[in-house]
């Protein structure tokens, strides 16, 4: 039989790893590469999925603590969507995926981790990064550790700019 390890998993099933109160919101003196921060903006935050479904998982949200579309002003919004464009285009750059899950989980019934702060999930995916084993043994391969990951996406979202955007009124 063959082991596939994932020692990291095991801080999180445990719940010894999780962070008191919120994992989007800044925290003070907080060390942004241990909480694998890309990006933190003036009304956006990048960071990669400690516990991901695959290489380049990320997570963008804005940085006040919100749980809804609705709740963001028209700047926020546009910051959160520029934001998730330039992180596509930079894990296309870096990563080369075929395409990417890119989702919003509105609240805790629909698969919101963290319900109480809106947050976008992006998913590089690459043909036949799916196959058999988390059918059959409810394991998932992921072959590259999350830290080397951010060794690779950091450089490109330090440089990624954090501007004022022009925004129209929503009304």
């Amino acid at each position: 039989m063959k082991v596939l390890w994932a020692p990291w998993r095991m801080e999180y099933i445990l719940g010894e790893d999780k962070p008191q109160g919120c994992i989007f919101c800044p925290a003070p003196g907080e060390d942004l590469r241990e909480r694998l921060v890309l990006f933190s903006g003036r009304l956006t935050r990048v960071m990669m999925n400690k516990y991901p479904y695959i290489n380049g998982h990320l997570l963008i949200s804005p940085l006040r603590h919100l749980p809804g579309l609705e709740d963001l002003t028209p700047a926020e919004l546009l910051d959160l969507m520029v934001k998730l464009r330039e992180s596509l285009a930079i894990l296309t750059r870096v990563m080369r995926p075929d395409g990417f899950n890119v989702g919003l989980n509105l609240g805790v019934v629909a698969g919101a981790g963290v319900g109480s702060h809106l947050h976008y999930h992006v998913v590089p995916r690459w043909a036949g990064d799916t196959n058999f084993i988390p059918v059959f043994a409810e394991v998932r391969v992921i072959p590259e550790h999350f830290r080397q990951t951010y060794e690779r996406l950091a450089p490109h979202f330090m440089a990624m700019p954090d501007e004022d955007q022009t925004c129209v009124s929503l009304k």
